[in-house]
């Protein structure tokens, strides 16, 4: 039995997707995603209507989309069923070409927003999946050539001026396979890059590493950014922050005097600190090639040269040292990690995980019942692999909060930038968050979820429960469902709320417990969801003014109606606490 099989079999939590449970494991473990229930809730459309559309995933931020096919056996056998990577054609005319009129309400949503990213061009890649756990076959790659083939014409047809690239992959026991040993390394990009190295270089061995130190060129950092984003950073603890236009903004420093004093950048900037998997420097050709890259240290000054309109000159020149680790040795690899960035003083601004907000809730929530947090750190692979029953997700944590203070906008389209953007961060992370306060929100948005999950199961439905699940499955219903029933909070409590961070149900609640409390309350809310829709279905979860008139409207009519669910409510109100 192979490593990944025994932790995809130890996931409780996935057994109750059936098949597409092995397609959210290999989600988890290429995009690192440690909200698996909210991934699920969102992206999830097998049913009989799905048209070949078991599993939509759209990452509007990093700009890529994934369409999955879903296949598990029981049995032993040397290959998966070619007809399923087939089916992946109807889903691609589905999701991408039909009229949207006749799309079947499961799929409509993630079709409409699809279609119109790529129209945007804020799709720039479509990864289409055939994902089971038997061995990959000649039959199924065949297909997947025939489905590739498919999604470029209808692109090409249909979105003539877009540009994205489309990758059909089986995604079969060997590629899982090569995934989770992946997610166990802290080098997400494993690719071969040549470096110039017109300056020389020299190397240092220690016991159990290498390090090769040199001067590179700056659009060799820039062309790593370009390519691979984030996952440049992915044994860095901290992801670059972007830049703003002011003098105190270390990031728009780096890039001004990148374009403006070129030749003294060097003198300028402190360099990087890359790890690698291994390196080879030709001394004859001034070459340098390494295998595998993860900035440990320099994310801001590869992201500020990263995000340049044009590539750096080749006057802009960075100092760089390129360390392998023999043996893998993952003691010594954190290390090098940690002290790389603890050397010096680092800002709220800068480092989220290790800011004063941040460690004071990590140690607020060790007096919360079942629960955990890990206070602005993206998922590890251990939380990635195998699941931390009572984590709080720091992402989903994040979106909770911006749901709650009213800007549901934000924490759907924008999900990353609420950890890097200043001012979204600071809305919701002051003085005032409270352990206690983040669970009361993140209860409440997991409330939604696990409801539109248990919705979605049932084999049959009222019509109540029909025209809830419709508008669950409109794309951004769960964050604006939070914050109209946050803008309702009032209307439950029978008096005015000052400081909503106030808003809270005690230090001694649990997570869990906290849903429990939330549960008449959503399920009110839900029967009046059709008021919210208005600004879900003319271009998604966009306009910041059709938020507010549809929670206004809702709030209204739950003022209106707030007689007759008085036992509600008041049952509701004797479990709420101030916060402190």
């Amino acid at each position: 039995m192979s490593t990944w099989t025994q932790a995809y079999e130890s996931r409780e939590d996935l057994k109750s997707y059936g098949d597409n449970g092995l397609a959210l494991f290999a989600l988890a473990l290429h995009f690192r995603i440690d909200d698996i229930d909210g991934v699920a809730a969102e992206s999830i459309t097998d049913g009989h209507d799905d048209k070949k559309c078991d599993l939509v995933y759209i990452n509007e931020e990093e700009e890529f989309a994934v369409l999955a096919q879903c296949y598990f056996s029981g049995k032993d056998r040397q290959e998966a069923p070619a007809n399923k990577a087939s089916d992946l054609n109807i889903a691609l005319a589905w999701l991408l070409q039909r009229d949207l009129k006749e799309v079947p309400e499961r799929i409509n949503s993630s079709a409409k927003q699809i279609r119109d990213l790529i129209r945007q061009s804020k799709i720039k890649t479509l990864y289409v999946w055939y994902v089971h756990n038997l061995p990959i076959s000649k039959n199924v790659r065949q297909e997947l050539v025939t489905v590739q083939q498919t999604a470029n014409t209808i692109l090409k047809h249909d979105f003539n001026h877009s540009k994205v690239q489309v990758h059909a992959v089986e995604v079969g026991a060997e590629k899982i396979t090569e995934w989770y040993s992946e997610s166990l390394s802290p080098i997400l990009v494993d690719e071969i890059f040549n470096i110039k190295v017109s300056d020389g270089g020299y190397e240092i061995n220690g016991g159990e590493w290498a390090s090769f130190c040199t001067t590179i060129q700056g659009k060799d950092l820039a062309r790593a950014y370009k390519k691979h984003k984030l996952n440049v950073f992915s044994a860095n603890v901290r992801d670059y922050l972007g830049s703003r236009s002011t003098d105190s903004n270390i990031n728009n420093g780096i890039k001004t005097s990148a374009e403006n004093s070129a030749s003294d950048f060097w003198v300028f900037n402190n360099g990087v600190t890359i790890l690698v998997h291994d390196y080879k420097y030709n001394e004859k050709v001034r070459n340098l090639e390494v295998r595998g890259m993860s900035i440990v240290n320099g994310a801001q000054t590869t992201g500020a040269l990263g995000s340049l309109a044009r590539l750096p000159t080749e006057d802009v020149r960075v100092q760089a040292r390129f360390i392998k680790v023999r043996d893998g040795d993952a003691d010594l690899i954190q290390n090098i990690i940690q002290y790389n960035n603890s050397q010096n003083k680092v800002e709220a601004s800068d480092f989220r995980s290790t800011d004063k907000i941040q460690k004071r809730l990590k140690v607020e929530f060790s007096s919360i019942p079942d629960a955990e947090y890990e206070g602005g750190r993206r998922g590890s692979a251990e939380s990635v692999i195998r699941r931390k029953p009572n984590l709080l997700p720091s992402y989903t944590v994040g979106q909770a909060l911006m749901s709650f203070h009213g800007e549901p906008t934000i924490a759907y389209n924008q999900r990353s930038a609420i950890w890097t953007n200043d001012s979204y961060y600071s809305k919701i992370f002051n003085d005032s968050t409270k352990a206690s306060h983040i669970v009361c929100a993140f209860s409440l948005m997991k409330c939604i979820v696990n409801k539109k999950i248990h919705l979605g199961k049932k084999e049959t439905l009222s019509k109540n429960d029909a025209a809830q699940l419709e508008y669950l499955r409109y794309r951004g219903a769960i964050p604006l469902l939070c914050s109209a029933i946050t803008e309702c909070l009032e209307s439950f409590l029978g008096r005015p709320i000052p400081d909503l961070f106030r808003v809270s149900f005690g230090n001694d609640v649990s997570p869990s417990s906290a849903e429990t409390i939330w549960e008449p309350i959503v399920d009110i809310c839900l029967a009046l969801s059709n008021q919210l829709l208005p600004a879900l279905i003319d271009g998604g979860l966009k306009s910041p003014t059709k938020v507010r008139e549809c929670t206004s409207n809702f709030s209204q009519l739950i003022a209106a109606t707030a007689q007759m669910n008085r036992p509600v409510y008041e049952l509701f109100e004797k479990n709420v606490k101030p916060a402190f």
